[in-house]
């Protein structure tokens, strides 16, 4: 199975987003030296965590933090509403 793109911008950032649509057990290159086995499938344009994230940490996208962890994330699993209350467009915040 060939590999699959996904992109970073920051170094800060914790999750890394698919360029092209992904199956589970595909691995993600996200630098030339990072790559992870996916947990399980990841349409384009969706979050990976590229490392560990614990419950209530934030989740940085291209340097930003977008959200907050409501649960564990592992390494190479969906980061996406089931796992991550936005901080974005709330108004509450």
């Amino acid at each position: 199975m060939e590999k699959v793109k996904f992109i970073t911008i920051d170094p800060k950032d914790n999750v890394a987003t698919a360029l092209a649509n992904a199956e589970k057990d595909q691995i993600a290159q996200i630098t030339d030296e990072l790559k992870i086995k996916l947990l399980e499938p990841i349409a384009a344009g969706h979050k990976i965590a590229i490392k560990p994230i614990e419950k209530g940490q934030p989740i940085i996208k291209y340097g930003y933090n977008i959200g907050k962890a409501t649960k564990d994330i592992l390494t190479g699993q969906h980061v996406h509403v089931q796992n991550v209350e936005s901080n974005r467009g709330r108004g509450d915040l």
